[in-house]
């Protein structure tokens, strides 16, 4: 049997526990509005802000833009947090303007639409934004041998967290109807609490999380940004340094495409297949997010144990079973069995593949270059969308649109197996010495 290769050292700090704790809880905080977004603020802004096309154009229109905005700005932002050293100022920033933004959208009345888009615009914007600064951590709060674990831990504390509060929504929801109460006054109630709870459980990184990096200069704002378009436009010029990571990238790509598209389509898939009631697919989606916790630290586990790459490559495998048997659904017991194993692997892909990413990021450039896995995350985000509508109007079988997504999937395995992780991590720590 072949020598496993030694690794690259990538830390000799003691890893923290209160930071990766209070790491974890932005996960846990910001999950309410992903969590809230497809259930409540969808169902107010459609219901009652701005019915019929209006509502749903403002919707997509809302989601699609500041998912692009994101994409184009993670890498600059991140080049600039990383040049001063304030990855946690743009990451509570960001959250707390989202967090901010949400109880807003609960306050002002529905005679206020565009306000109401305005903020919902904003709000999402700064959302996505976090990403890129959150995830910059993770090589700064893990080593080698735990960033697989850590990172599981994350996308744990964010599924438990979103269905917590998804389960707190529906308490109120069901609480005050049995009061008679209007349910447009509910679901802003609702909205409330989403944006209460971001800001609340972002209070733990406020206090107990930091930048371990010491600032390249100390240049004002407008020279940083300058400096910032300058360090992207040098690494996208020597990409080739980083030939394994810009694979990976390009693989991510791929396979995040079809996973997203998996998941915000999934309702649609329910409604056109199987006629199923909100109320239900909203239990549907309480159970996975239960069911994403212990996953996403078994398989945490397990890529600490079997390797980062094999686990992601197994993980890929059972998303294409997934589709394949999702083409051949015909009941709701069918499409419950369906959830529950994607919620095994939905965030163990996610965890391992931000694990890898870590591995083979350079210390110096954290920020810039998760920077660039968002940006890779969205820059193709209306493509797996267009897609599966294309499918659907064309063949009318919402069973073909799904399967349609292999095509992603498979693509980016490919891509993935073509990477050679110790080969990245040792780009990545020639970059640091």
């Amino acid at each position: 049997m072949a020598t496993k290769p030694p690794e690259p050292v990538r830390r000799r700090e003691p890893i923290r526990r209160r930071e990766v704790v209070a790491w974890a809880f932005c996960d846990w905080a910001n999950s309410a509005y992903s969590t809230l977004l497809i259930t409540i603020l969808v169902s107010y802004l459609q219901g009652f802000v701005l019915t019929g096309p209006a509502g749903i154009r403002a919707y997509g229109w809302g989601l699609g833009v500041s998912m692009f905005l994101s994409a184009l700005c993670s890498p600059v932002l991140g080049a600039m947090a990383d040049a001063r050293a304030n990855k946690r100022t743009w990451l509570l920033t960001t959250s707390f303007l989202g967090a901010t933004g949400s109880v807003l959208m609960g306050l002002i009345p529905t005679s206020w639409p565009w306000v109401f888009v305005g903020l919902f615009f904003v709000t999402s914007l700064c959302f996505e934004l976090t990403f890129g600064f959150y995830n910059s951590f993770l090589p700064e709060i893990s080593d080698e041998a735990s960033m697989n674990r850590v990172s599981g831990y994350g996308f744990a504390a964010g599924y438990f967290g979103g269905g917590m509060a998804l389960l707190a929504a529906i308490v109120v929801l069901k609480l005050g109807q049995g009061q008679e109460i209007a349910l447009s006054t509910l679901l802003r109630a609702c909205l409330v609490l989403m944006g209460v709870w971001w800001g609340l459980f972002m209070l733990p990184a406020a206090f107990f999380l930091y930048d371990h990096a010491a600032p390249r200069h100390a240049k004002g704002l407008a020279a940083t940004a300058k400096g910032a378009f300058a360090e992207v436009g040098r690494t996208l010029n020597h990409v080739r340094a980083y030939s394994m990571l810009a694979l990976f990238l390009l693989g991510f790509l791929l396979f995040n495409e079809g996973i997203q598209t998996v998941m915000s389509q999934a309702s649609v898939f329910a409604r056109e297949v199987l006629a199923m009631q909100p109320a239900e697919l909203a239990m549907v989606v309480l159970m996975i997010q239960f069911l994403a916790t212990p996953a996403a630290l078994a398989v945490g586990w397990v890529s600490d144990r079997f390797g980062s790459k094999p686990t992601l490559l197994a993980c890929l495998g059972v998303w294409c079973g997934l589709l394949v048997g999702a083409y051949f659904i015909t009941t709701t017991r069918q499409f419950w069995i369906l959830g529950a194993i994607l919620a095994m692997v939905m965030g163990g892909t996610q965890s391992v593949a931000r694990g890898m990413m870590g591995l083979m990021t350079p210390v110096s450039k954290t920020a810039e270059f998760f920077g660039f896995f968002n940006l890779s995350a969205r820059a193709t985000s209306m493509v797996g969308p267009i897609l599966f509508a294309e499918v659907l109007s064309h063949t009318g079988s919402a069973n073909a649109a799904i399967l349609s997504l292999l095509v992603f999937i498979v693509a980016g395995a490919i891509v993935v197996f073509r990477v050679n992780l110790h080969r990245g991590m040792t780009q990545a720590k020639a970059e640091a010495s």
